[in-house]
């Protein structure tokens, strides 16, 4: 497993024996990458292939919680880091405040989100990653996140390196908030700055971008996945979006099912697996 230095605190270390998928025992590691309170740090949790060499650089995915920038937890992805583990990338699910537990308004949110991508590459070699193939993605408001850490300039901690960019090599964007105006999710909380705040209304130099949707989903319609679509191509983008039929939001969650039954969640992690492949951050 990698080694950690850390400025404010100690990381916590440990393996978990099992095997996602059917592939490699994965390692995982809990890092503090900012601190919010003289005792309190917000964290990452890394996981990797078990017995990665210390001086490989691997692909990395990073991800963010839904829960509409006022709740959620860092758990949220894990079931896709552990499946990209097992696959030979580093994934890294990141916390950052919400209304809930800090009592903190969207755009800290998307502070902390912008701090978490600098650590990550800032502390590439430690943590095992190449920060020229990274991944970032993450569900509804953690899709949001995801977004506007590539498309939204501002929304900066003062403490962090600006010197190091927040844009993502690629997006993986599970029914996202991608429109925060006001015909779009949102706009109540975020109006003073949501046209910064906002993806759709802030596209350039668009990254691959992969955009799983339901077509049941009552916070994002379809016409705004499409809307977005055209508008990283025309961007000069790549964007797949695939939409699923009856699918509500949260849809691509384990246990999530269509009202007749039909479960999305691997066929969700198929089509991260194939665009992650078509971008050579996996191998078949």
């Amino acid at each position: 497993m990698m080694k950690f230095n850390f400025f404010f605190s100690l990381a916590l270390a440990f393996p978990i024996n099992l095997f996602a998928d059917g592939h490699e025992v994965i390692d995982t590691e809990i890092i503090a990458y900012k601190a919010i309170t003289p005792t309190e740090s917000l964290v990452l949790k890394r996981y990797g292939p078990s017995g990665q060499a210390d001086n490989t650089a691997l692909p990395c995915a990073v991800f963010f919680f839904g829960g509409g920038w006022n709740g959620g937890d860092i758990s949220h992805f894990e079931p896709q880091a552990q499946h990209l583990a097992s696959r030979g990338m580093v994934a890294i699910c990141a916390q950052y405040r919400t209304r809930t537990s800090h009592n903190v308004p969207p755009n800290v949110c998307l502070v902390d989100a912008k701090s978490a991508i600098r650590y990550v590459k800032e502390n590439a070699e430690n943590l095992g990653i190449d920060p020229h193939r990274l991944a970032v993605g993450g569900g509804s408001a953690g899709g949001h996140l995801a977004a506007a850490t590539t498309f939204c300039d501002g929304f900066n901690d003062t403490r962090d390196n600006q010197e190091i960019s927040t844009r993502a090599n690629a997006l993986l964007l599970f029914n996202p908030v991608i429109d925060n105006s006001v015909n779009g999710y949102g706009y109540e909380r975020i109006e003073e700055f949501w046209e910064a705040f906002s993806p759709m209304h802030n596209i350039s130099a668009p990254p691959p971008t992969l955009f799983l949707l339901g077509d049941n989903d009552n916070l994002i319609p379809v016409g705004t996945g499409v809307a977005f679509k055209a508008a990283i191509e025309k961007a000069g983008g790549r964007c797949d979006l695939h939409l699923y039929e009856d699918g509500a939001h949260g849809f691509f969650n384990p246990g999530r099912k269509s009202p007749n039954g039909k479960a999305y969640y691997a066929d969700c992690v198929e089509k991260m697996d194939n665009f992650l492949v078509s971008l050579g951050f996996l191998s078949r």
